[in-house]
């Protein structure tokens, strides 16, 4: 009958296993496939969101640049600069405006990636300097994944979201300053401007600084293989404050390290060979036109005892000429700031009437500026100011109203100067050869003592020498630097205002 035979034969056949196996391999199969779509979609999303959040935190933090309205405009770069696109979440596949993300504005961020952002959230323009993006979360169906679940018994996967976050931040390269640092007043966005007059004291002795006191930045930051200073050696720091193209390095703005020491006598000889006064390490260089003095260098003294025109010793006043005057209310002891910070107001009458009474040729005691060629252009933000009149003093001596050898005096060739340079036969064609561009920090919030490093730069300032600096006597001494806000060179980028240096906004993420 063949039953046992069959039954045999059946146990023993192996007909259909192939299928069997390729049909468990299906499943297994559809899975995988299942799984790489829908992870791959939920990767391609994140992908899609993170550039979105990348390209909105940049489009903002490029406004951060402290002005008063940086945060307005900061918001509304995010909102109507940048739209991206995802094409496999659920909803629309437009990204474009606030719904898809939230803004929040940070002063500083942890020195260390993994501490969480928080601790320093500001609403505050001026203080704004990295924004956080974080995107609202997107829903993703995973359909494939579910189906094939539902398939096999069970119920299926719920959608899931995914989302993403970027930090960026702003600052600046500037390329070209002098390596000088001082604090900032309180509130110097209304209280420090155009015109008034600055005493910079050096701080002293590891004592907290305060405002107007100056120090230097740290020279490692400004290494010059091939500049005018390159072979200065011991003499750098001198070199690269007395130089007319001191450096070539660039420092970024939101970190800068202060250097110690006041080096009382070294730099106040440095900063004054602008008035044609080479002593100290800069004695030798009288006549190197990398050193060459400003085109007006009036400043009311002379050598003392004469024998020679080159002060390089002691000095005394010349009798019948005199600097450019203080604000009034720093020689009444009235000015704002531990009297570092004036008012731009001081006695212009009286400088013409010593100065300029000649021009007029009555000698009677009443100076005036009535033969001084008008300010023009961008200058004309300068009248009235000591700048103002510097740079029409220069433009008068241009004209070669006298007879020689002093054609191109500024002023009458009778005074003891003529305000052109009498040390030096070189002489700077650039009347910005008085102005020294120095990093304005706030030091309340970021306290300076001796070498201190990672102290961002709130706003440099371009500041013209009303005077020759000097020590002011104490002891130990520090040395004394007069001079007039002219600018922030940094607001407009390159070279601002005439006044050298070079800005460069650094916009760049950081998480």
């Amino acid at each position: 009958m063949g039953g046992p035979n069959n039954i045999s034969r059946f146990w023993k056949g192996e007909d259909g296993t192939v299928a069997i196996l390729w049909g468990t391999a299906f499943v297994a199969f559809l899975g995988f496939l299942a799984l790489t779509v829908d992870i791959g979609r939920l990767s391609a999303t994140h992908f899609e969101l993170q550039s979105f959040a990348d390209n909105v935190a940049l489009a903002s933090a490029g406004e951060l640049d402290g002005k008063d309205d940086a945060i307005a405009r900061a918001t509304n770069a995010a909102a109507n600069m940048i739209s991206d696109s995802q094409t496999f979440a659920n909803g629309t596949n437009i990204l474009s405006g606030s719904t898809d993300y939230s803004l929040t504005f940070h002063s500083e961020l942890p020195a260390s990636d993994d501490t969480p952002l928080g601790a320093k959230i500001t609403t505050d323009s001026n203080k704004a300097k990295f924004v956080q993006v974080v995107l609202t979360p997107k829903s993703l169906s995973l359909s494939l994944a579910s189906g094939l679940d539902k398939l096999t018994g069970g119920n299926g996967f719920a959608s899931t979201t995914t989302n993403a976050e970027a930090v960026a931040g702003y600052t600046q390269a500037a390329c070209d300053v002098s390596p000088l640092m001082f604090c900032l007043p309180s509130n110097w966005e209304t209280n420090l401007g155009v015109g008034d007059q600055v005493l910079l004291r050096s701080g002293g002795n590891g004592s907290p600084w305060g405002a107007g006191n100056f120090g230097f930045i740290d020279l490692s930051a400004f290494e010059d293989s091939s500049g005018v200073c390159a072979d200065e050696g011991g003499n750098k720091l001198a070199c690269l404050i007395a130089a007319q193209s001191q450096i070539t390095q660039c420092v970024l703005t939101n970190g800068i390290t202060t250097e110690p020491g006041q080096k009382v006598g070294i730099t106040n000889a440095a900063f004054n060979v602008r008035f044609d006064i080479y002593r100290a390490v800069l004695n030798g260089e009288k006549n190197n036109p990398d050193f060459a003095p400003a085109p007006n260098v009036i400043k009311g003294i002379k050598k003392k005892g004469g024998g020679g025109s080159c002060i390089q010793g002691n000095e005394e006043p010349t009798g019948d000429t005199v600097a450019l005057g203080r604000d009034l209310c720093m020689s009444a002891g009235t000015c704002g700031g531990n009297n570092r910070f004036g008012d731009g107001v001081w006695d212009r009458a009286g400088y013409l009437n010593v100065n300029h009474d000649l021009a007029d040729g009555t000698g009677d005691g009443v100076g005036s500026d009535a033969h001084l060629p008008a300010l023009a252009g961008t200058d004309t933000q300068y009248a009235g100011s000591r700048y103002g009149m510097y740079l029409r003093e220069i433009a008068y001596g241009n004209t070669n109203p006298h007879a020689p050898p002093n054609a191109d005096s500024i002023l009458d060739p009778a005074l003891s100067e003529t305000g052109r340079p009498m040390c030096s036969n070189q002489m700077s064609t650039d009347p910005a050869r008085r102005v020294v561009t120095a990093a304005g920090v706030d030091c309340t919030a970021n306290p300076v003592s001796g070498s201190t490093s990672g102290v961002p730069v709130t706003k440099f300032v371009a500041v013209f020498l009303t005077e020759p600096v000097g020590s002011d006597g104490g002891s130990p001494p520090s040395f004394d630097i007069y001079g007039e806000v002219v600018g922030f060179p940094d607001v407009a980028g390159a070279g601002a205002g005439g006044f050298g240096g070079i800005f460069r906004d650094v916009v760049q993420l950081y998480r």
